[in-house]
Order: C-alpha cells, then sequence, then structure tokens
C-alpha cells in the first residue's frame, strides 16, 4: 500500500488552473497522503471493472474537480496496485493493447475495508469543518 500511495508523487491539475490535489491544498492534500486516490480506486472497482481513463474523470466528477488526477498519477497508481495483489487489470482485446479494465481482488477489499476505517474519521471531520465555517460565514 505505501508503494500505491508514494505513486501519487505528481499533483494533479485543477481544470480552472488551481493547483492539484495534494499540492497546496491542506484539506484534500491531508486526505491524499493518507490514501484517498487508492481508496477512491478500489471503491470504484469493486462496483464493476474500469480502465484508466474512466477511473480519472470518475474521481473528477464525484468531486466536481476538486480532486482532479491526471494519467501521470493514475496509471503509475494502477501498476502499484496490481502489483500489491489489490487489482487485477485485464486487457480488453487480449490480442493487442488496448483498454486494460481492472477488477479488485479478495486482497483489495481487505485494504478497501482499511481505508474506510483508517479515512472515514478525516473525511467526517473535513466535513464537519466545511459545515461550521459555512454556518459562520455565508448569509442564509
Amino acid at each position: 500500500m505505501e508503494a500505491a500511495v508514494d505513486a501519487l508523487g505528481a499533483p494533479a491539475v485543477h481544470p480552472r488552473g488551481a493547483r492539484g490535489a495534494g499540492s497546496g491544498d491542506p484539506l484534500i492534500g491531508d486526505l491524499r497522503r493518507a490514501g484517498l486516490l487508492p481508496l477512491l480506486v478500489l471503491h470504484f472497482v469493486s462496483e464493476r471493472a474500469s480502465y484508466g481513463n474512466q477511473l480519472m474523470e470518475r474521481i473528477s466528477g464525484l468531486t466536481d474537480g476538486a480532486l482532479a488526477v491526471n494519467p501521470n498519477t493514475m496509471y503509475p497508481l494502477l501498476r502499484s496496485l496490481e502489483a500489491e495483489g489489490l487489482i487485477e487489470g485485464r486487457w480488453e482485446h487480449p490480442e493487442r493493447r488496448s483498454r486494460r479494465f481492472y477488477a479488485i481482488t479478495d486482497a483489495g477489499r481487505a485494504e478497501y475495508a482499511r481505508l474506510v476505517d483508517e479515512l472515514r474519521p478525516r473525511l467526517d471531520r473535513i466535513a464537519a469543518s466545511i459545515e461550521a465555517i459555512r454556518a459562520e460565514v455565508l448569509p442564509g
């Protein structure tokens, strides 16, 4: 798992030009270092087999662009998760390199459960903090 988190070295770039998650963003950066991207990947591939670009789109869509993942981050992460036995990749067309679909393994399910337990308190704390800030400074 540490190798998967280390694979996240390249910061993503927000579509509107802001610095990406894990760069200067203290909220998402902390989550990213704690394993947010592996958690999201394991979550999505546990629902259905997915390929890299699909995962990047789903993460960006889920977070409304707050967490944009670029290929230089996603593909090393997928290779790392696969090397650790947490996901299994299969080529869409084995006779030629095409899209590689990833599915979760039993070890991946166990790691997913561990990451959920580890990140839940952080996510809850951030959500409560944001709600408190909104209630304090935003009218109505």
